[in-house]
């Protein structure tokens, strides 16, 4: 075995067993892979990031000691058809697990960079694409951008075992329309592509004509920046209130721990609350799973549109760079992450997540009617986020810690909405963004996987709702209402659905502690509410994304179990994921747990979001409940900032 295999890792700068993978034990990684046969022109890394450590491990673990280190990675002979699963012990220098996988039942490796440009090669050398071209009067096939996009499974036995992409095309009349691709789509042609064997295995071809001609330029440089905003600068001249040193982010009774991986992007760990001096647990790790974004159009040229930017396109590794007064104000703290590419290299992006605090308006306020006495505090918030691109979209994903212990998940969603050519009148699918230009309805559905540790390991869920009271004994004015709570104690039992007219909430508390009144010590995950997937129940995307079908689901944990929609979602013919999970029924009332939330946007979209769509939001809400003794943030001070609440100026109408 290569001597650099053998090495532990004491010299990759490695210190604790959460740290995010380094370039060198990447290297470490591939020379093992490459040791073991696992390399050639036709191989492929892909999901390489770090397998967490069992509890028992990060248990016994000492800082300065040794730190066991598991990676994870797919590998693909793209060539031969072969996947496999494996994990290397990095300071052993070894394979620890290896699995072969049948794409057909267990699914493809996600999308390879390569494949974008394969796709559009394949589509552009086949001649029924070029004719299909210049019946709509297009024959400078270099102004025909090709967007390969996953293929989904839709019952085509001749695509079993093949890598497929479906090819849908937009126009760019001239040289200086790049930032107007998608206001011209060509309608009505899609290249179903076989990379396996690099051919058009199907070729569709509508017969519709119309291509829109409305510029969609949001960069148009005829549009006038407005005069009218004065600056508004946040600064900090003592620096910020946080620190972060060794991964671990330190603010304001805080502590959380940092990571970052190619397929989730940010990851968060050990996230805990010091109160009264004492460091209490809240949740071992969150992040975004998986995603989905599921189109409503039923026509052939977008009826299989349904992506898993997770699974199937790593969105961790499409990380935006993000830059100082533009993404982030204030006192920013960047920290770069490092990702693989497919052929195991480590890739470094620079400024991937950003960290900052922001004034949040009124913590508390109260004015004495006795005394006249006014007392009023300020919020303020952590933000950590990161910003990623997925072709034409956009998303932000915002984590928001408060000074009184109320975490917070804002997922943002902007770019370039997905655009179609769309019949003239009445279309039910698709708004009109611009003459014959549509937008298909579609849905944008995460899931965020918490696994919890209020005040330790062992935690229960109960589902609250509210309950109104009938008229009658004891409650004879019938003014009374009161509260439902229903234990959830199985993983069956725990696969619930949201519903705002009765203001339910899950409540998730520890099974070993209660605070001074004795009462469970509890966060609550106040969910928004909005449509889960609404495709049928018998969609193909709906087995493959059998998650968004349930608002809450709870697991028993298993360090393995990490993917809503599976491991390997990429043309899985579906039940992977939480489905298969869950299906072992297991006791999760006073058991080490995980909570799985889905939620999401459905968009309709509006002339307003084009050609550039201002942020939509979505989200969930953390917040203590009978966590805290009383109101922590009675010590925050009443003016941090200087007094300057208290000054005032007039307006110039005054």
């Amino acid at each position: 075995m290569n001597e650099a295999v053998r090495e532990t890792t004491a010299d990759t700068g490695i210190k604790h067993p959460l740290d995010p993978i380094s370039a060198v034990e990447i290297t470490r990684l591939k020379a093992v892979l490459e040791e073991n046969g696992f390399k050639g022109e036709s191989t492929r890394y892909s999901y390489v990031m770090l397998r967490e450590p069992s509890r028992e491990t990060m248990a016994t673990f000492k800082p300065g000691g040794p730190v066991a280190r598991e990676i994870g990675v797919l590998v693909m002979d793209v060539a031969a058809r072969e996947v496999t699963e494996i994990i290397v012990d990095i300071p052993a220098g070894k394979i620890i697990h290896q699995r072969s996988l049948d794409p057909a039942k267990d699914g493809w490796g996600p999308v390879l960079d390569e494949d974008y440009v394969a796709a559009e090669e394949i589509s552009k050398a086949d001649p029924r694409f070029v004719e299909a071209l210049a019946k709509r009067g297009i024959t400078d096939l270099d102004k025909v951008f090709c967007c390969p996009l996953s293929a989904g499974v839709f019952g085509h036995e001749d695509e079993l075992g093949r890598r497929m992409l479906r090819v849908l095309s937009f126009y760019a009349p001239n040289e200086n329309a790049i930032h107007e691709l998608w206001a011209h789509p060509i309608e009505g042609i899609v290249c179903h592509v076989d990379l396996t064997d690099r051919k058009v295995l199907r070729f569709v071809d509508t017969g519709y004509m119309e291509i829109p001609q409305d510029r969609g330029d949001y960069l148009d440089p005829s549009i006038t920046p407005r005069e009218t905003m004065k600056p508004l600068n946040i600064t900090q001249p003592e620096g910020a209130s946080f620190t972060m040193k060794d991964n671990v982010l330190e603010w304001e009774n805080w502590s959380v721990r940092v990571g970052f991986n190619g397929r989730e992007g940010l990851t968060l760990h050990d996230i805990s609350f010091k109160d009264g001096g004492k460091k209490r647990s809240i949740l071992n790790r969150a992040s975004v799973s998986e995603m989905v974004v599921p189109y409503g159009e039923p026509q052939p040229t977008h009826e299989w549109q349904n992506y898993f930017d997770a699974g199937e396109y790593q969105f961790g590794r499409l990380a935006n760079a993000l830059v100082l007064g533009c993404d982030c104000l204030g006192e920013i703290h960047y920290v770069d992450a490092t990702v693989v590419d497919d052929f195991c290299n480590p890739v470094v992006l620079p400024n991937a997540i950003c960290i900052h605090e922001e004034d949040f308006g009124t913590l508390w306020k109260h004015t004495d009617i006795f005394s006249g006495r006014a007392d009023v505090r300020r919020q303020r918030r952590l933000v950590v986020s990161f910003f990623v691109t997925v072709g034409n979209y956009d998303y932000g994903f915002y984590w928001y810690f408060y000074l009184d212990g109320k975490i917070e998940l804002e997922c943002k969603a902007t770019g370039v909405v997905f655009t179609s050519g769309r019949p003239e009148g009445d279309y039910e699918w698709a708004t009109e963004l611009a003459p014959r230009l549509g937008a298909p309805q579609h849905q944008h559905m995460f899931s965020a996987r918490l696994d919890f540790a209020i005040d330790g390991l062992r935690n229960q869920v109960d589902e609250i709702d509210v309950k109104r009271l009938k008229m009658g004994k004891g409650n004879p004015v019938g003014n009374a209402f009161t509260r439902e709570i229903t234990r959830l104690k199985t993983e069956a039992d725990a696969k619930r659905v949201a519903k705002n007219e009765l203001g339910r909430i899950w409540r998730i508390s520890s099974a070993e502690k209660t605070n001074h009144l004795g009462e469970p010590t509890a966060y609550v995950l106040a969910p928004e509410g909005l449509p889960l997937l609404l495709a049928d129940d018998e969609a193909s995307i709906t087995k493959r994304a059998g998650f968004a079908t349930k608002s809450l689901w709870v697991t028993q944990f298993d360090r393995d179990e990490m993917w809503a929609a599976g491991y390997t979602p990429n043309q899985h013919p579906g039940g992977a994921g939480l489905p298969a999970y869950s299906a072992a029924n297991r006791a999760v009332d006073g058991e080490d747990i995980v909570v799985w939330h889905s939620f999401g946007l459905t968009h309709f979209p509006r002339t307003e979001d084009w050609p550039v769509m201002p942020v939509d939001y979505a989200g969930f809400k953390l917040r203590p409940e009978n966590f805290f003794d009383r109101n922590p943030t009675l010590d925050v001070p009443k003016d941090p900032n200087g007094a300057h609440c208290c000054h005032s100026n007039k307006t110039a109408a005054e």
